[in-house]
């Protein structure tokens, strides 16, 4: 069984390249290919994005910044 050119999966475009030269770039890739990504950091929020009002003070004086 022969590969014509346009049957084959990679193409060199310049220069000569060996049937083992092809073999070992097409396994390189494949395992590229077939790598699982890295996990996603976690980019979400650590604490909550409202207060709890039974947990602040009391009293906040009106020149207060957390007003």
């Amino acid at each position: 069984m022969s590969i014509t050119p346009a049957e084959s999966v990679l193409r060199v475009e310049k220069g000569l390249a060996d049937p083992e030269e092809l073999a070992a770039i097409t396994a390189v890739l494949l395992a590229r290919a077939a790598a699982q990504p890295a996990a996603p950091a976690h980019r979400g929020r650590n604490t909550a994005g409202w207060r709890r009002l039974e947990r602040t003070p009391g009293f906040r004086a009106p020149h207060s910044w957390q007003g």
